[in-house]
């Protein structure tokens, strides 16, 4: 599950800041489902992802659940916030609130981008807190902040092929992103219909380099149009794979011209 919600907001283009989509009441739902030799796809959890304007700027909140069915095997509540100034449209903060079973984390990071800092705070359970102050730069940022920032991307800058880096900040190391567009593709998305969406293979690597040994391997398909919805996400684990797919969604800002059935 964790993966999944990691998953949903990473992808991003390489944008102006000013070009970022933050719309108020804009709500997508998510279900995730396993898949394995010995197990049919089983759905077990759920994402939501919810867009306000709290007054002093735009707050989003990204939710995963375990679904009820299994919370007596594994239950799994992890909340992601972030806080965006309205004017600049650059991140405020970011705080994830993690807990799995018996594992709980928790982490805060606070950007100063007139220095080009970001201010990182982690603890878990077990392990006491830990700061940490990292460099930015134009393409590094939080999880839900790269995600936000594809969302008004061209369809039609991207170029097939194409491979593209960008930098993800997790606890106290800024990690490589690469993505890369594989084209365009009709996809038919359960229980939703059939979408026209662009389609990316992504990678993120680990704290040492771009070595992938402890890396994220996903295929992301997003719809072809103005709202740039991740409808369906694919990532590999050690046994079997993890899927992802959009259940709901309102209060976008565009028409879902993507839908064709």
């Amino acid at each position: 599950m964790k993966r999944f919600l990691m998953t949903i907001l990473l992808l991003a283009a390489a944008l102006p800041l000013s070009a970022q989509l933050y719309h108020p009441g804009e709500v997508l739902e998510y279900r995730v489902s396993y898949k394995a030799r010995m197990f049919p796809n089983t759905e077990v959890g759920t994402v939501t992802l919810t867009t306000e304007n709290d007054g002093r700027g735009y707050k989003v909140v990204g939710v995963g659940r375990t679904l009820p069915t299994y919370r007596w095997f594994f239950n799994l509540e992890d909340i992601y916030t972030l806080e965006v100034d309205p004017q600049s449209l650059r991140t405020r903060s970011f705080v994830s609130d993690i807990h799995e079973g018996d594992y709980t984390f928790n982490s805060r990071y606070d950007y100063d981008w007139d220095s080009l800092r970001v201010n990182t705070v982690w603890h878990s359970r077990k392990n006491p807190e830990n700061r940490r102050t990292m460099i930015l730069t134009e393409e590094s940022m939080d999880p839900i902040s790269l995600f936000f920032k594809m969302r008004s991307a061209n369809a039609d800058d991207f170029v097939e092929g194409e491979v593209k880096e960008l930098q993800m900040v997790l606890q106290d190391t800024i990690r490589p992103l690469h993505y890369r567009f594989l084209g365009r593709e009709s996809k038919r998305i359960r229980n939703m219909g059939r979408f026209e969406t662009l389609k990316f293979e992504c990678e993120l690597g680990s704290s040492e380099g771009f070595s992938f040994t402890d890396g994220t391997i996903f295929t992301i398909w997003i719809s072809d149009d103005e709202n740039k919805i991740p409808l369906y996400i694919e990532s590999p684990v050690r046994v079997g794979s993890i899927q992802g797919y959009i259940s709901s969604y309102k209060g976008l800002k565009y028409p879902v011209k993507s839908k064709v059935k």
